[in-house]
């Protein structure tokens, strides 16, 4: 039975801090509108820029007390966990490369987290990482957004309940246009960071949304791909990472799938597609249109399912926070896993079981599988589309 004094300790709003996010920066902004969305954060501290005195002034945007607008991470990190209202969560949002070490910094001082994806650029950095809240026990929340759609949900729960049948094709796709041309060189921070391996890792678009279309594929479907043959493309001369991606994907029960990731595609802007077919049923879901979901049950005439139904299961009616017929989309399934990842800390805190609706938001391991597939898509591609071994 739930200790009501114990949960009544926790409803106060969780201290938040962030590491990057400062001024300029998108992803930063939204996290933070998101962690607010229900009230269960506060943000209280922030190390927000490699730049101190930009992480200075972006503190004093957010209105920060000074000395908790930290200059680096490793001091935010010591600091927080000396203070007796220390922040309980970290949400790091800065480029790739530093995800490990930030991440480290804070488990070790007892301080659960809130990950950007890709969680590493590295396999090694990926399963340390994967070891440290192994050992520690803390929770590690990896931010695929995608994930918190209630359609998205709906469509992993028909999987799971056996309404599509056993598997056969999963074919993903996330396609958009905004480096068509060389953006980099123009200064465009965005752009300039994810097209450089010392800070995006070995792969660009590959890493930048590919990996959103493969965690996508898997949280639905439930399947880890067993190998993989690749095709990583630079079609912009010049640049240093792939913006085209051909993937073909073999699963463990006999699934097959494709993934097409492109960043040079005129006339996309957020194209994230996700279709599944099995042997009763086919399902289809789009990013852009994302409180539908179209069933297509063999023999039948295709259906709509649309969010906020009275014919739809619980995940997804958990997911959906306004009446059918309202628009509801990219915040509010941000919101969804920050609310899901506060129940989870409010519950390892209380020590008891969290609400099961809550344990959907990737983990540690979906974070660890994603670099995996990063790596072994360059390793396929380096030996001209050969099958390599996906799997951790």
């Amino acid at each position: 039975m739930v200790d009501a004094q114990a949960d009544a300790r926790t409803n106060r709003p969780l201290r938040l801090g962030m590491v990057g996010g400062g001024r300029g920066a998108f992803i930063g902004g939204v996290h933070r509108l998101c962690a607010r969305l229900d009230g269960q954060y506060e943000l209280v501290a922030g190390a927000l820029s490699s730049d101190p005195q930009r992480a200075r002034e972006s503190g004093a945007d957010l209105g920060l007390a000074p000395e908790r607008a930290y200059e680096s991470f490793t001091d935010m990190a010591a600091a927080e966990a000396r203070r007796p209202d220390g922040i309980e969560v970290v949400s790091i949002v800065t480029p790739n490369d530093s995800h490990h070490a930030i991440a480290r910094a804070f488990l070790d001082r007892g301080i659960d987290v809130i990950c950007d994806k890709p969680m590493t650029t590295t396999v090694e950095d990926a399963l340390d990482l994967v070891q440290a809240v192994r050992r520690t026990g803390l929770i590690f929340g990896l931010i695929h957004n995608y994930t918190g759609y209630p359609m998205v949900r709906q469509a992993r729960e028909m999987v799971v309940a056996g309404e599509v049948g056993a598997l056969r094709v999963v074919q993903a796709e996330y396609v958009q246009d905004w480096l068509t041309t060389k953006l980099e060189d123009t200064g465009q921070k965005q752009a300039a960071w994810r097209v450089d391996p010392a800070r995006a890792g070995a792969g660009g678009c590959l890493g930048d949304i590919g990996t959103h279309a493969y965690n996508l594929a898997g949280f639905v479907t439930g399947l880890e791909a067993r190998e993989l043959a690749a095709d990583l493309s630079r079609f912009v001369p010049g640049r240093r990472l792939d913006d085209n991606v051909h993937i073909l994907l073999r699963f463990d029960d006999g699934t097959r799938g494709m993934l097409w990731a492109s960043q040079v595609a005129p006339g996309n802007e957020n194209g994230l597609r996700l279709r599944i077919y099995g042997e009763k049923a086919g399902l289809e879901w789009s990013q852009e249109h994302p409180n539908q979901l179209r069933v297509a049950r063999e023999g039948q005439p295709p259906q709509i399912l649309s969010r906020g139904g009275s014919n739809l299961g619980p995940a997804a009616a958990l997911a959906t926070r306004i009446p059918a017929g309202h628009p509801e989309g990219y915040l509010e399934a941000f919101a969804n896993l920050y609310h899901d990842l506060a129940e989870q800390i409010r519950a390892r805190r209380a020590k008891r079981a969290p609400d099961p609706g809550a344990l959907l938001v990737p983990t540690v391991d979906d974070g660890a599988r994603g670099v995996k597939f990063i790596a072994a898509a360059v390793e396929s591609s380096a030996r001209n589309g050969a099958w390599v071994d996906a799997r951790l």
